[in-house]
């Protein structure tokens, strides 16, 4: 995959969120890691809706899924401003997934992309190689 400049990539997981701005000359991707927002856990995470006994997550997932909905809700907020006009999401299939169910279409609007893996503990050159390799 080839970002624009100004991207906004956000990495993610249940816990952790680390955000870049992809600069450079296509096809060469430099991405510089910007300070993550301070998180707080708002109480948005679908694991809330689960009825039944046998479905009902733990209290880690039902955090992650809180977190997930405050990493959304700030993509959200940044989607609605002029900064940026391309997003890509890379994060693990489960956080991905309780992420879209918070997109709203602004967001959607500006999404260049996803990556179903979890990078948020690699370094900044492995994230390259898996936006490279998308």
């Amino acid at each position: 995959m080839i970002l624009k400049n100004d991207t906004l990539v956000a990495v993610t997981d249940g816990e952790r969120l680390r955000l870049f701005k992809s600069k450079g000359h296509e096809p060469h991707l430099e991405l510089i890691e910007m300070d993550g927002p301070a998180m707080d856990r708002i109480h948005a995470g679908s694991g809330g809706r689960h009825r039944s006994s046998t479905a009902k997550p733990d209290d880690a997932r039902l955090r992650e899924d809180d977190f997930a909905g405050s990493v959304a809700a700030y993509l959200n907020d940044q989607a609605a401003e002029p900064t940026y006009e391309h997003l890509l999401v890379i994060a693990d299939r489960r956080t991905l997934g309780e992420l879209r169910k918070h997109y709203q279409p602004v967001l959607i609007a500006k999404l260049a992309g996803e990556v179903g893996k979890d990078f948020v503990k690699q370094s900044v050159e492995s994230i390259k190689n898996a936006i490279a390799a998308s």
